[in-house]
């Protein structure tokens, strides 16, 4: 990472200090540069000397604390944060710390007795992390460690409105007891506002551990945490408000869908961004919506909550207002008394349940299951908060670092007698226009980025929209004059009305930077033909990418076509590999955990 110099006019340092200083921020990358803003934050708040007792005094301290193994499995960076966080307040408090990614982690790191703080999300329909599968796979199989000796607590991020909220913490949490360890906590499940939470669970298990270690609270304590360099910069609550410069559809007349590319200017915000990162969108509910809501609950705009803000201009910004959750209607049956609600919610209508609840609002529930005299703040404390959106980067920040692009498919459909639109794409289509600010951040995602070495080949599979990740892999490796080849897979209904982006593929094609383009427009002949169709017809040359080193990646849904690919990813494997079942199955595993093998779903 590149720095200015230390300018003269306004540094306290001498000559000497300010050419040592400018020397070592010279060769330092984002990450060192974050560690050190943090470390002199926490030096300046605790009175700014370094003194030689401090070393001997959380010498001391973590002495008489346990060492920690912080276990993590992450697939967009969510539980990675939490994990990294627990082992900053770790070492705040004393303890030694060791932060494990599940990516790496082997049965022999469980060999000898571990106190272990384990934090996983949920991929898709109740799947570990990518990276996570190899250690999942450990535990589960027939050479599973015992674990008589070790210690731990787990905690679990997911989504309430999936069926299978938080699965993997279940798992985990269920199984490592399975093998004699000791829960020493209650494990947490949480949502898509996991953050307090999260950091309630973190002191929480902290603290038992001290207790088990038989330190005093105020051994634990000693010494305030360095701020984090994060804390200060824009964020998922303090979003940078960044101007519409364009926002343009991409689809031609005559398309069912409605793709809209939107630049975002990041003029005088400081937001760095890389290939492969997420843009988090923060929302509004759809005005009218939230009117009519109120109306059904006879609640009347004005009416002020505890926190001083009124009802409507809460349910407008704070709260989610349209997805259904299994805890919104386990609380909304404990308010109507409704016994078919009831029995809906029941594990004997499970799969009842899911079919009732697609296509369904909040809205419709209080309808159909009608509530007297509710207050606004029983009602807003059924709800969860409003979560940001994320979307996937469609531009490279070296090509152009004052602007941010992103891909919309913009969701519109009828369900129940209704005209639905999803929460973020109606407000970016619908209630901002160019010249509007809107609220932004940047979400890090480690798991799918470029390969260091610019000369190594990249497979790429984006159907719809899940090419926008791709278009700013391409920007990046046209910016950079990258030599590795570079593969897409492109997927929609129609060519002629649903090419994304073409001109610009077509562009890089010509002129050498994309070594080849394959594309599958279902609707455009009577027999669809999707993206892994095209994988599988190109199977021998894929496998042969793969054999010299390429890396593969997938965007899009997370449902159907990521697994359709992963099928086909797997056959080729096997009958241009010469390997059976098995043996194919771990040469997809080593991909993904040397990560050659990325995803990026939803």
């Amino acid at each position: 990472m590149s720095q200015g110099p230390l300018l003269d006019t306004n540094s306290p340092l001498n000559g000497d200090q300010a050419q040592r200083l400018n020397d070592v921020l010279g060769g330092m990358d984002r990450d060192q540069m974050t560690w050190l803003s943090g470390y002199l934050a926490g030096l300046n708040a605790s009175g700014g000397q370094l003194s030689a007792a401090s070393p001997a005094g959380a010498t001391q301290t973590a002495s008489a604390l346990p060492e920690i193994t912080v276990l993590y499995g992450s697939q967009t960076g969510n539980a990675e944060g939490v994990a990294e966080q627990a082992r900053d307040r770790a070492k705040a408090h004393g303890f030694n710390v060791r932060l494990l990614d599940m990516a790496d982690a082997t049965k022999k790191d469980l060999k000898d007795p571990t106190n272990l703080m384990v934090v996983v999300s949920t991929q898709g329909e109740g799947d570990p992390p990518d990276t996570a599968i190899g250690f999942y796979e450990l535990i589960n199989g027939r050479k599973a460690p015992k674990l008589d000796g070790h210690r731990f607590a787990a905690l679990g991020l997911g989504d309430s409105s999936y069926d299978q909220f938080c699965q993997m913490g279940k798992e985990f949490d269920a199984r490592l007891a399975e093998l004699g360890a000791e829960r020493i906590s209650d494990r947490v499940d949480c949502d898509v506002d996991y953050e307090e939470p999260a950091e309630a669970w973190i002191e929480t298990v902290l603290a038992r551990y001290a207790e088990l270690s038989g330190a005093t609270t105020a051994a634990a304590e000693q010494g305030a945490p360095a701020a984090s360099a994060g804390e200060s910069q824009w964020s998922k609550k303090n979003p940078f408000y960044a101007e519409i410069l364009d926002t343009v559809i991409l689809n031609d007349d005559g398309s069912s869908k409605e793709t809209r590319h939107i630049e975002l200017s990041l003029e005088d915000s400081g937001l760095v961004y890389e290939p492969g990162d997420a843009l988090g969108v923060v929302p509004q509910n759809d005005p009218a919506y939230v009117d009519e809501l109120l109306e059904k609950l006879r609640i009347s705009h004005d009416t002020e909550l505890d926190t001083g803000k009124k009802v409507r201009d809460a349910l407008l910004a704070e709260f989610e207002v349209t997805t259904l959750t299994r805890p919104f209607l386990e609380k909304w049956a404990d308010l109507s008394d409704n016994a078919e609600l009831r029995r809906i919610l029941s594990d004997e209508a499970r799969d009842e349940f899911k079919e009732w609840v697609y296509g369904r609002h909040i809205i419709d529930v209080i309808e159909q299951f009608p509530v007297d005299n509710l207050d606004a703040a029983t009602f807003t404390q059924a709800l969860r908060k409003l979560p940001p959106r994320l979307y996937s980067i469609a531009s490279s920040y070296n090509a152009d670092p004052d602007e941010v692009h992103l891909t919309v498919g913009v969701v519109r459909y009828e369900a129940h007698g209704r005209a639905r639109n999803g929460v973020t794409t109606g407000y970016l289509s619908d209630h901002v226009e160019p010249g509007d600010k809107i609220p932004i951040y940047v979400d890090r995602n480690k798991n799918f980025k470029l390969p260091h070495d610019n000369s190594t080949p990249i497979i790429m599979v984006g159907p719809g929209t899940g090419v926008a990740p791709f278009r700013a892999f391409m920007q990046e490796r046209d910016d950079a004059d990258a030599e590795g080849d570079n593969w897409l897979f492109f997927g929609d209904q129609h060519f002629h009305t649903d090419f994304l982006y073409q001109a610009e593929w077509l562009n890089w094609r010509e002129k050498g930077l994309l070594t080849r383009l394959d594309v599958a427009f279902s609707r455009d002949q009577a027999e669809k033909i999707y993206v892994q169709d095209r994988i599988r017809e190109k199977g021998a040359e894929l496998y042969a990418w793969l054999e010299r080193g390429a890396h593969f990646y997938i965007c899009g849904d997370g449902e159907r076509m990521a697994a359709d690919v992963h099928q086909a990813l797997l056959d080729i494997v096997k009958e241009h590999g010469g390997l059976d079942e098995d043996a194919a199955a771990q040469y997809i595993r080593d991909l993904q955990q040397s990560k050659r093998y990325q995803r990026d779903v939803y």
